[in-house]
């Protein structure tokens, strides 16, 4: 039996943040300052203050500047909304994300809106979404970005091939149908209310799954060949291992990649790119800044998404 290629994303991540780095010195050298990120978190989610460290951490490796604003759990939205009008007038900094999720008396939306878009490095702003839907230069959202990395590597031109994503959230399941395509895909949009979605998933050369449901894609379903890239992250019981949990996806793993020629471990497949896509979407907004477009950058480079 031949087992599908694993894509491996902590090896893509890692080369991506080595480019990075590389533009990011010679950011450096030509500007006399670093490209800086602000990140927001508001409450003391253990999860959500791992992730913010380990972001930190990685801006600081590739050399950015990172600043980190850790709020309590009460700060009010109008406190919140003059934070991030500051960093929206601080030179210094390039990009601006709140973790999500916000408490339950803040507004996300507003909040959201309230970051400039061209620092607006999570790809969330209506104005980022907006420029996406048509096909211009946008800070993208950094999963589906990822993704589409992550699928040029394994296949090269995506160009005519027929590409099914499961999941309709604006985070990933649309902004990855619309940058499917740009790259000149034939692309359906399902999700878990879909009728005949084993008949969908069997017709598509690439399946992005994105629901949050575990397990949800058997792999009966896959079409032989096909590449599957699988962005749930559930926890769920461990049966070999009473009161203990594991991760999976939303892909039944073992079963698909049987049948699969091509598919994301969970984890290791798409987490490690999303946060070396923040850094890579934070660059760009530092090279756009120093051109004074006001937006994501526009020049041509292996690793922007430009159209």
């Amino acid at each position: 039996m031949t087992l599908a290629t694993l894509i491996d994303g902590k090896r893509s991540a890692e080369a991506l943040r080595a480019r990075i780095a590389e533009r990011t010195a010679t950011f450096r050298d030509t500007h006399g300052l670093a490209p800086g990120l602000a990140v927001i978190l508001v409450g003391d989610d253990p999860a959500s203050a791992i992730y913010v460290r380990r972001k930190g951490e990685q801006c600081r490796a590739v050399g950015m500047e990172s600043f980190p604003h850790l709020l309590p759990a009460e700060t009010g939205e109008a406190e919140l909304l003059a934070l991030i009008g500051r960093l929206n007038r601080d030179p210094a900094v390039h990009g601006i994300l709140v973790q999500l999720p916000l408490p339950a008396h803040v507004d996300t939306q507003r909040v959201l809106a309230a970051v400039e878009p061209a620092k607006d490095v999570d790809g969330f702003h209506i104005v980022n979404a907006g420029r996406l839907a048509l096909g211009e230069p946008a800070l993208t959202p950094c999963t589906p970005r990822g993704c589409i990395m992550m699928l040029r590597e394994t296949l090269g031109s995506l160009r005519g091939r027929r590409a099914l994503v499961i999941g309709r959230s604006t985070i990933v399941g649309r902004p990855m149908a619309q940058l499917l395509l740009i790259e000149d895909c034939t692309v359906t949009i399902a999700h878990r209310h879909s009728r005949e979605l084993p008949d969908l998933c069997r017709a598509a050369e690439i399946v992005v799954v994105a629901v949050g449901i575990p397990e949800l894609i058997r792999g009966d379903w896959i079409r032989p060949g096909a590449v599957v890239i699988d962005v749930g992250i559930n926890r769920v019981p461990d049966p070999t291992r009473p009161g203990a949990t594991r991760i999976v996806g939303d892909v039944a793993f073992e079963d698909a990649r049987t049948v699969a020629g091509a598919i994301t471990p969970v984890p290791g497949g798409v987490g490690p790119m999303t946060i070396a896509c923040l850094l890579q979407n934070t660059l760009d907004a530092a090279e756009a800044a120093t051109r004074h477009t006001g937006g994501a950058s526009t020049h041509r480079h292996e690793d922007t998404l430009v159209y």
